[in-house]
């Protein structure tokens, strides 16, 4: 059994609460073998050891699981006092609430555990200069239930919320993607376009090209040729790739 002291040797102190002893040992491990500023100062394996420890300890980062005996980790988080907590999630959830997490702008890793995933994670809660409040996002992640109508955008400066329905179209730029949207100049966000290609296509979105990401409420016009071309409200033309063409003409049919 580990012992846990309250020594200040390392830059961030953080707590892991989840009910599988398997998965609270794969976190330790690779947190202590990565990261020589995060200090694992306690475990807990159910929501409410877990709110007593984070009433005790007070970390600055929560390793929090989803379902555990005695409830959720979203029902731990509404307990505790703490509304400015830094949560990874912990998650075996499939691939609609791993969206929904997405939506929320709650960082998370999928089990089995990926140590990749797990350092891309911690690389965010230590680079981020503006902590948005766990509350929001809960608050977020709780009303827009299966609706989503809002999404939470990653900035260099810290979250962007913005109406899905306005959002026009989004464009590749290596690891980034430009938004461009009916109310505001265009802003870069810190995460690629695949990513809102999932979270975005069941709302009407489509992936007309590896670098093109459009709003089909928004399509003006379709131009035939060997992919054709697009043209949106905003009279922007975007090429289609020819392998996309067949899946664009089917999702402008469907949202008919």
């Amino acid at each position: 059994m580990r012992h846990y002291t309250m020594q200040f040797k390392k830059m961030y102190r953080a707590v892991i609460i989840d009910d599988e002893q398997d998965s609270r040992e794969t976190i330790y491990g690779y947190v202590d073998d990565l990261f020589d500023d995060i200090t694992i100062v306690g475990e807990a394996g159910n929501v409410e050891k877990g709110e007593n420890l984070i009433h005790k300890i007070k970390p600055d980062l929560v390793f929090l699981d989803i379902n555990m005996p005695d409830g959720t980790g979203f029902d731990l988080l509404e307990k505790t006092d703490n509304k400015n907590l830094n949560v990874i999630f912990i998650t075996a959830y499939d691939r609609y609430a791993v969206r929904a997490f997405k939506f929320s702008a709650i960082d998370y890793i999928l089990k089995p555990i990926d140590p990749e995933m797990l350092k891309e994670a911690i690389e965010k809660f230590r680079s981020k200069k503006e902590q948005l409040s766990i509350k929001d996002r809960l608050d977020n992640l709780l009303k827009n239930g299966q609706n989503f109508e809002k999404i939470a955008l990653p900035t260099n400066d810290g979250y962007k919320f913005i109406d899905i329905n306005d959002i026009l179209h989004c464009k590749s730029d290596g690891s980034y993607t430009w938004f461009f949207t009916g109310n505001n100049d265009p802003f870069l966000v810190c995460r690629q376009i695949k990513d809102y290609e999932e979270m975005l296509s069941d709302n009407g979105f489509y992936r007309v090209h590896q670098s093109h990401l459009i709003n089909l409420k928004y399509l003006k016009e379709y131009k035939k040729g060997e992919g054709g071309t697009v043209i949106l409200n905003n009279n922007i033309n975007i090429n289609v790739a020819r392998r996309r063409k067949n899946g664009l003409l089917k999702a402008m049919l469907k949202c008919s």
